[in-house]
């Protein structure tokens, strides 16, 4: 499908949710993707990427230092990373532990920026994949929030697998209304509006429980190479 036809199959169905098409931010995944890839998107008035792999994220940033890109680390970041990553990113979605959160607050703080972050929740509880569990979560709230170098602008979640969008709806639907349930205790300060969830398989069934930010890869790359 091209560029411009997810757009506006994004934005038809956000209309007749009784939404704007602000409420949505499309974010291409371009992890693996060469740069003129990367380039051709931006010139079609593309802007938002998010990258998996820190070492490949810089080097992109890198080579397309001339373009006005904002990128979003989706990826697994490990602690020892945290200072390669810091004030580079503007959104990090994988925070999924307090370890990590404090790691990133503490080198926010160093630096003199506020990181904005998405905290990761596994809600399927799958051993394979990293994030909180709701009840962890619940549990961590407060120290959590307490951190002074961090933002918390939402919740991000990959469900399990499947072949069936309608498989996932529940997960998404779980994490809607667990950010309900998180802005009422508060506080004030993080802003909780994003919902990261949904990718190029599911993101119809996303937009329709309530998802912010879709990561959508294949759909606006194509298959992506293999990684080495």
């Amino acid at each position: 499908m091209s560029y411009e036809n997810v757009h506006q199959e994004c934005y038809d169905q956000l209309k007749s949710l009784g939404r704007t098409r602000e409420s949505l931010k499309i974010l291409a995944v371009s992890k693996l993707q060469p740069i003129q890839k990367i380039r051709n998107l931006y010139e079609k008035g593309h802007r938002l990427f998010g990258e998996n792999y820190v070492q490949e994220a810089l080097l992109k940033q890198d080579l397309l230092k001339d373009l006005e890109i904002d990128w979003h680390m989706i990826g697994t970041l490990q602690r020892n990373k945290v200072k390669l990553v810091v004030g580079k990113f503007q959104l990090i979605h994988s925070v999924d532990s307090y370890e990590l959160a404090q790691a990133i607050s503490n080198q926010a703080v160093k630096i003199k920026t506020l990181q904005k972050v998405l905290l990761q929740v596994n809600l399927a509880q799958e051993i394979t994949k990293g994030g909180l569990s709701r009840e962890r979560l619940l549990q961590q709230w407060a120290d959590i929030t307490s951190l002074s170098g961090i933002e918390i602008t939402g919740l991000m979640t990959m469900p399990p697998l499947s072949d069936d969008p309608e498989e996932v709806r529940p997960y998404f639907n779980e994490l809607s209304k667990l950010q309900t349930e998180l802005i009422k205790q508060g506080p004030g300060r993080h802003p909780l509006r994003e919902l990261s969830m949904g990718t190029s398989h599911d993101y119809h069934v996303a937009i329709e429980e309530g998802a912010t930010i879709v990561r959508l890869g294949t759909i606006l790359f194509g298959e992506r190479p293999r990684k080495n």
